[in-house]
């Protein structure tokens, strides 16, 4: 069976710090783009950043620029996602995607089932 998971969310206060990782169970990451999504609830999953397979990195529209970090890690097949000086509106579930290229929200062929990352002090 084929699935992404994710793993490292929680509560954090504004201005600490969370690192996100993405795994796959049943394929490797290494052969697809990755990126990261968030939502909260009422509103529309929003991208946040991508890596391909090249290592090229798209940072999504109204994402935390210059906050936000993504890395592979080649000798564990994982994805991690670095989250500085977060804020209370960066709350939400974030979710990993696999994807041939770092696209649209509906070219991924693959989601996980998202971890929940609060900031609250």
């Amino acid at each position: 069976q084929l699935q992404l998971v994710e793993s490292g969310g929680g509560l954090v206060q504004p201005g600490g710090s969370l690192k996100l990782s993405c795994a796959a169970s049943g394929f490797t990451l290494d052969n697809y783009g990755i990126g990261w999504f968030r939502q909260v609830p009422g509103k529309e999953r929003e991208g946040v950043i991508c890596i391909s397979t090249s290592g090229a990195i798209t940072i999504y529209p109204d994402s935390a620029r210059d906050r936000f970090t993504i890395s592979r890690d080649n000798a564990k097949h994982t994805v991690s996602l670095q989250m500085n000086t977060l804020r209370p509106e960066d709350t939400a579930v974030y979710y990993c995607a696999a994807g041939s290229f770092c696209g649209r929200l509906d070219e991924y062929e693959y989601w996980g089932q998202g971890t929940q990352v609060t900031v609250s002090s």
